[in-house]
């Protein structure tokens, strides 16, 4: 289910289709790793979600900490909410707590060297 082009992923399955698929593609991806009763991460929710809508080459994925236990310690993730971003399914950077400002910076600034890296990858043949 999507919010904005914030894919949630509530199924340990759902989740390593969703990686993959961004790992096949190419693509990186932000994830926030939330939870029901975390008020911060209500109000940080939607700040998530436009970025999505401002950054579609990137891959936004939701996961909620007590409904995919294993996945958010598969991540390290101690506190919600936790946004990691993953490159070729490596954790290339995080913004811990509802940090607007670091948030959007982080995404853009990833945003932009995913481009600058992509504009400079030889073409194949």
């Amino acid at each position: 289910m999507a919010e904005g082009n914030v894919f949630a992923c509530h199924s340990t399955e759902g989740w390593r289709s969703k990686l993959q698929e961004a790992i096949d593609t190419k693509r990186l991806v932000a994830v926030d790793f939330t939870a029901t009763w975390c008020g911060p991460c209500r109000v940080i929710g939607p700040v998530f979600v436009e970025l999505s809508k401002k950054f579609p080459e990137i891959f936004f994925l939701k996961v909620d900490v007590d409904e995919l236990r294993d996945v958010a310690q598969e991540w390290d993730v101690e506190a919600m909410p936790t946004f990691i971003f993953i490159k070729d399914g490596k954790a290339v950077d995080k913004v811990v707590g509802a940090k607007k400002d670091d948030l959007e910076r982080k995404v853009a600034a990833l945003a932009a060297a995913a481009t600058t890296t992509e504009a400079t990858l030889p073409a194949q043949a």
